[in-house]
């Protein structure tokens, strides 16, 4: 399914902080046309209108939003509001719209928005379900001597200028095509509006990773979301395992399954929401090197066919991954059973499986205790917060917290191991989106602060 952008018009007024009264307000205003399309399952053609009023002491809601629950002011070098409100989805039963009729669901929505010299940039804007559970962190603040650079800095001339030389290279780099001249001149307004995001990022993040042009970067932040993420993360009842027990052993300075042996090379969702099945497979692979000595790719296409707790192209769970896979009698490798990035007919053959597993356990949220038991263990299925990935070019990942959220988390990966780049510590992560993305297909994020949600849903399979 491919999506378009919606329009959204955002107007925010905010009067600096003071010792006299009344308190600071934020009022945001903002009006989104959704275009017909499908998003995930529930959503449907809709017209939205909602305005809100945040002061210190009294909240007036109307159109769809209520109960505004928390505002997060961060300061130096720009001010970062955060807002969450409740948002109620209207049922969805209209066939040509979406997949499945679904019932009335709340959300628990949030948006971080940019303040820098009265000009208000949408930095995020992400859904989850109501209970889940906010980790605050007043703390975080923005670094004041990063600039915060923008398009104002230079002559619109000379902006424009650079922006066609980098948009004319991003698509003879990335072999783009488009039908239509009025499709290409849409194209490049998504990626100049991506730049000045990607360049917002860069500024608020506060590891030493560098943010700009990838293969994403034409496309919204809906398209990319609703292509390559996995909302079931954040949206379904997560099931329970067994915790395992934690490794004895302190865990090394720096560890690499990759110069082990025991990770196979970087594959390639394409336009499938399947990064959960890949994180999976990833980590019985591992499993099995370590246990049964041979490396095998195994393959990802039979869990989108043949997984039925699952959702194929629109997400799924390693824990209902880890129990299909029991359940199959196995895994067919990567040759056997080839990827096709669709759902199709499943065809799993029991005598074709050459790999099994015995169980799978969930790990502790202790980052040390995680290292140790990577590096005794093997590989580890973990899910994050993908903000910032889809301008990801290279570097140690360090985002702010109210723009990376633990608690909205939206895309599995594959620990392959840890370590230090001059002094900032670092989880290495590989990716499911290609060789041509990252480093390599590798991302690599800042490890010791729960950045991103990295140790939240930590688990593996047991290999006997």
């Amino acid at each position: 399914t491919q999506m378009f952008s919606p329009l959204l018009f955002l107007i925010c007024f905010y009067a600096p902080l003071g010792s006299s009264p009344p308190p600071p307000k934020l009022q945001l205003k903002f009006t989104e046309m959704v275009p017909p399309y499908t998003l995930l399952w529930w959503w449907q053609k809709a017209q939205r209108t909602a305005t809100a009023r945040l002061t210190a002491t009294t909240q007036d809601i109307t159109g769809h939003f209520a109960d505004v629950k928390r505002g997060l002011q961060v300061e130096g070098g720009g001010t970062l509001y955060t807002l969450e409100a409740t948002l109620e989805e209207p049922p969805c039963n209209d066939p040509t719209v979406c997949q499945l009729p679904v019932s009335k669901k709340t959300l628990l929505c949030s948006f971080a928005i940019l303040n820098e010299l009265g000009r208000h940039m949408l930095l995020r804007r992400d859904c989850g379900p109501v209970d889940t559970k906010v980790t605050d962190d007043i703390n975080e603040t923005f670094n004041p001597v990063f600039p915060l650079p923008c398009k104002d800095t230079l002559p619109f001339q000379e902006f424009s200028m650079k922006m066609t030389s980098l948009f004319k290279n991003f698509v003879a780099t990335y072999n783009r095509t488009y039908e239509t001249k009025e499709e290409a001149k849409w194209r490049m307004s998504i990626f100049v509006r991506n730049m000045v995001r990607a360049q917002k990022i860069q500024a608020l993040d506060r590891g030493t990773a560098q943010y700009g042009v990838t293969k994403f970067s034409d496309l919204t932040e809906e398209e990319f979301n609703t292509i390559y993420l996995n909302p079931l993360l954040k949206e379904e009842s997560i099931k329970k395992m067994q915790l395992t027990k934690t490794v004895s052993d302190p865990a090394p300075p720096e560890w690499d399954w990759r110069k082990k042996g025991a990770v196979t090379k970087v594959k390639d969702q394409g336009m499938c929401g399947s990064c959960w099945a890949f994180s999976v497979t990833g980590n019985v692979e591992g499993q099995w090197f370590l246990n049964q000595g041979t490396l095998l790719s195994l393959s990802e296409q039979e869990l989108l066919d043949c997984d039925k707790m699952d959702k194929a192209c629109m997400g799924g769970l390693p824990s209902n991954a880890y129990e299909a896979i029991k359940n199959l009698g196995g895994l067919e490798t990567e040759d056997d059973y080839s990827y096709r990035g669709h759902m199709q007919t499943c065809r799993f053959s029991e005598e074709k499986a050459r790999v099994y597993i015995n169980d799978s356990v969930e790990l502790s949220q202790n980052e040390q205790k995680l290292a140790a038991w990577l590096a005794k263990r093997g590989p580890i299925s973990v899910a994050i917060n993908a903000f910032g990935m889809q301008f990801y070019r290279h570097g140690i990942a360090h985002p702010l917290r109210p723009l990376c959220s633990p608690w909205l988390i939206d895309h599995a990966v594959l620990l392959v191991g840890y370590g230090n780049r001059s002094q900032v510590p670092f989880w290495a992560i590989k990716n499911s989106w290609g060789t041509d993305w990252g480093e390599e297909g590798y991302y690599y994020l800042h490890r010791g602060s729960g950045a991103c949600g990295v140790n939240t849903m930590a688990s593996s399979a047991v290999v006997n």
